[in-house]
């Protein structure tokens, strides 16, 4: 099979290979030896040692978290939470990200709740969703609910919150380690300390936890001037690699990678740049292969709702966002398929996403996925390759942006690290 070691396509991978290659041959070409301590103070050193064990013990075999890709048997996940969830001010990057029609719901909401008929008809779908998780014997942990309405202030920038309601927006698991994604949001920079609890108890289980580079969304992460005002000028500009986000410091959204064992594949998209994928890529090297994907997609935003990876060699693939690298995919052996039209009315509100989010399933293990009890035709293309579907309503989440992959983090699956493109 063949073995992908980078893929690239289209104005975005040319604009990817400039700016690795760049920052590479920018690197420190040796680094500055110092000598901290003699030989008697290095011995005496190891007289202390013994006082730090307890820190430096090794992983412990019962680590609660381990997940190599995305359908593995699920053991154990974080699902989000509605309550409290704010609509984000109007900033330049939320713009960005939302579809025109509800810019003037933006507008005159941001900062305050969500309709709160609304939330409350979508809290009780994802406790109905924990629920059935819960009895297909899986674990399932929530974060911590905040107020989200409170404002705050940095030196470069005040907002108010959005929500803990996408815990794969912020976490991601490579194995047993969980790293907190430093997002793109000023909405969205204090969404961590929902989850810090769980994290906590994680890697006191014996996790590797990290936390990517906090950006500070100063002024000069943004194109204060992105120039968009329809959907025709987002194709435009994503054709020609530009985003709202630029290169001033690292951003990455969790959601916009997704896991096949040794190979992370990941868009450039407005909540992710290229500085952030770099950071990714040397954080997770020589064990991890960080490639970068493209697709025809007016508002690229999180991948999986484009390209949801569902089995060893199988991948579903959004007809309306091809993929420009996709025949590297279909030539390594995997099967490609795309899902149908999403059944979702025109007139439900989503706020924060398209209707695509019928394909952003939850893969149980490799025969059961947890799809929205009215999508009837994604639920009969399972069924057509053997896979069972465990049906739940979550219309009412959707609006706030996201499906069941997006509802949920997983924590534990029962796997071992492989490689799908060797």
């Amino acid at each position: 099979m063949l073995r992908v070691r980078c893929l690239r396509g289209g104005s975005r991978g040319a604009e990817a290979a400039h700016y690795i290659g760049s920052r590479l041959r920018g690197a420190f070409t040796g680094w500055v030896q110092q000598t901290f301590q003699s030989t008697q103070a290095a011995a005496a050193s190891q007289n202390t040692c013994a006082a730090d064990d307890k820190a430096t013990s090794p992983v412990p075999k019962d680590c609660l978290v381990c997940s190599y890709n995305e359908w593995d048997p699920l053991e154990e996940v974080i699902v989000g939470r509605a309550e409290n969830a704010c609509v984000p001010p109007f900033s330049v990057e939320v713009k960005a990200n939302t579809y025109e029609k509800y810019w003037g719901f933006y507008q005159k909401f941001g900062g305050q709740s969500f309709p709160k008929d609304h939330l409350k008809k979508a809290i009780a779908e994802i406790e109905e969703m924990c629920n059935i998780l819960k009895g297909e014997g899986v674990t399932v942990k929530r974060p911590d609910p905040i107020d989200w309405s409170v404002k705050y202030k940095t030196p470069d920038f005040e907002s108010t919150g959005m929500y803990a309601a996408m815990p794969r927006d912020i976490l991601l698991v490579v194995g047993n380690e969980i790293i907190e994604a430093p997002m793109a949001w000023r909405a969205r920079f204090f969404e961590y300390r929902a989850y810090r609890r769980l994290i906590k108890d994680y890697f006191n289980s014996g996790a590797k936890w990290t936390t990517a580079p906090k950006p500070t969304m100063a002024d000069e992460l943004y194109d204060q001037n992105y120039p968009i005002h329809s959907v025709e000028d987002r194709h435009k500009l994503a054709a020609q690699g530009k985003f709202v986000t630029t290169e001033f410091e690292p951003c990455f959204d969790a959601a916009d990678f997704i896991r096949a064992g040794r190979d992370i594949f990941v868009q450039r998209s407005q909540v992710t740049n290229y500085m952030g994928i770099e950071w990714m890529r040397r954080h997770l090297a020589p064990d991890y292969r960080v490639h970068i994907i493209s697709f025809k997609d007016p508002n690229p935003m999180h991948i999986d709702a484009t390209f949801n990876i569902i089995g060893p060699g199988l991948v579903l693939s959004n007809p309306d966002r091809p993929c420009h690298q996709i025949e590297l995919f279909k030539k390594a052996g995997w099967t490609v398929i795309q899902p149908p039209v999403p059944l979702i009315p025109d007139d439900h509100p989503l706020w924060m996403s398209s209707k695509w989010l019928s394909m952003n399933v939850l893969m149980l293990d490799e025969k059961r996925v947890m799809v929205d009890a009215n999508e009837t035709s994604i639920q009969k293309m399972f069924e057509k390759l053997g896979i069972s579907t465990i049906k739940v309503n979550i219309r009412h989440a959707n609006s706030l942006g996201g499906g069941f992959h997006c509802w949920t983090c997983d924590i534990r699956r029962r796997g071992t690290l492989q490689s799908y493109f060797d």
